[in-house]
């Protein structure tokens, strides 16, 4: 069977029930796809204490420079009640124009689809004068630990060198060529507790609630605007994402509760610069709070989570050009440069290359039913085909 078809490519990888962190088969598809087209392929397992293991896989098609690489992951989301689904998630079965499957959009399409563009380039112009690489994780839905990040120390310790890579997760909200992601927000967690003093609710002068001054601590968060944006970036958000006070009692007051928090920033800030404003925005809530008047400061810790996620922004104009241009001449659509949405697996790549990020329409990812249009696989195989000749033109001319 020939690789250049996107859509029993994607009806082959949904078949491998490849839920993280198995691999499912996914991978060995994948292999399998890859090595008759040229590609010399490497599997890596990463390891660390206390997870599961990860396989990996690492393909290369050429020797020499420009080098693009193509990354993404095989690992899909639980697929929830599967007498839920219309079809069977793992079935990929078509129905009315439309591929249905766990994976089928959240991102086993991309890679279908670009497989099928390096096989129709091979078939139609040779190999490129450069090298291809897939880059493909087993873990970017889970903790994103043994997947992406240890993969590119590995190649890169062997000697891998990119000068620039396309990332194949799901970046239109509506309609294919809607928008290109060249850059994405930092995100940083933490949790907050509130130390009291336990006590009767009958007699609050011998207690000291720390309800009251969790409350305009958390307030402090998200009150004030942390910034107004850049023009690149929307403005900084923050949401607290848990209260806890773990009391079953109504007539007690607790010893401690605590909150959750999410921020999601812009180039304004660093991760450290973040921690900073927000440990301040705590301690001047902390003592001066109108819910506890004539007490001392509140006493609190705050615990950041350990992977913090960095902002960043492409400003690579030879391949935002190559692609925007592939999109417009396939699409007739000239989309947005966007920073928005949550984190991906960019964030550890723009250490190593320029990357952007452009796949299918993400309106069904992770959800029942999560399906593709088969008019769209086509589509995004043709931009991806008119990516590949466009940007390996302009980097032989550089």
């Amino acid at each position: 069977m020939s690789a250049s078809d996107p859509v029993a490519n994607l009806q082959t990888l949904i078949r491998c029930p490849s839920v993280t962190p198995a691999e499912g088969g996914a991978l060995s598809t994948l292999e399998a796809m890859l090595v008759p087209l040229g590609f010399a392929v490497e599997r890596i397992v990463a390891s660390e204490p206390g997870m599961p293991d990860i396989e990996n896989l690492y393909a290369r098609l050429g020797t020499d420079g420009p080098h693009l690489m193509f990354a993404g992951h095989t690992d899909v989301v639980p697929p929830g009640d599967e007498t839920s689904w219309r079809h069977p998630p793992f079935a990929a079965e078509i129905d009315a124009g439309e591929l249905f499957g766990r994976g089928a959009v959240d991102m086993k399409g991309g890679i279908a689809c670009f497989v099928a563009a390096v096989a129709r380039h091979i078939e139609e112009h040779d190999p490129p004068k450069g090298s291809i690489s897939f880059l493909i994780t087993g873990d970017e839905e889970g903790p994103a630990v043994n997947g992406t990040e240890k993969l590119l120390k590995w190649a890169a310790e062997k000697g891998e060198r990119w000068d620039a890579c396309l990332v194949g997760e799901p970046t239109n909200p509506d309609v294919l060529g809607d928008m290109i992601k060249i850059g994405r927000r930092g995100s940083v967690s933490g949790k907050v507790t509130v130390f009291g003093v336990q006590g009767h609710a009958a007699y609050p002068h011998l207690a000291d609630n720390p309800v009251r001054s969790l409350l305009p601590l958390a307030a402090a968060l998200m009150d004030e605007p942390f910034d107004t944006g850049t023009p690149e970036f929307p403005a900084s958000n923050l949401e607290v994402t848990s209260i806890d006070v773990g009391n079953p009692a109504t007539n007690v007051i607790p010893a401690k509760a605590g909150f959750a928090f999410n921020i999601r920033f812009n180039d304004t800030w660093t991760a450290e610069t973040l921690k900073a404003e927000i440990i301040r925005r705590l301690d001047k809530a902390a003592t001066a709070s109108p819910l506890r008047p004539g007490r001392a400061p509140a006493r609190y810790e705050i615990v950041w989570a350990e992977r913090p996620s960095h902002v960043f922004l492409t400003r690579n104009n030879g391949l935002i050009a190559s692609l925007s241009g592939a999109v417009e001449e396939v699409t007739g659509r000239v989309p947005a440069l966007s920073t928005t949405g949550g984190t991906s697996d960019a964030r550890f790549i723009k250490d190593y290359c320029p990357v952007v990020e452009f796949g299918l329409v993400g309106q069904t990812m992770h959800m029942v039913d999560e399906r593709v249009a088969l008019a769209d696989l086509e589509t995004l195989t043709q931009i991806y085909g008119t990516f590949l000749s466009r940007w390996f033109d302009n980097a032989l001319l550089s």
